[in-house]
């Protein structure tokens, strides 16, 4: 499945990328921590949409990201 980065406010149209807590290869857990995000001056955690493989890292640390980019792929 793909992760997209949710808009977290109405008025929210990017984010940038903080960092990534989980690993290309690891497990991953539905609603576990997965990355951290910088928006609206506000650091936020993002959870992980489901649980499996977190297979592939598309927007890397310091990426200007907008809502609904696909951020990673999460093999159930």
């Amino acid at each position: 499945m793909e992760f997209q980065l949710p808009g977290l406010s109405a008025d929210m149209e990017y984010a940038t990328i903080g960092r990534w807590l989980k690993e290309e290869g690891d497990s991953v857990r539905k609603d576990e921590p997965l990355l951290e995000i910088d928006a609206d001056k506000v650091t936020e955690e993002l959870p992980a949409p489901a649980s499996g493989t977190l297979r592939e890292i598309l927007a890397v640390e310091g990426d200007e990201v907008k809502v609904g980019a696909v951020l990673a792929v999460i093999e159930e």
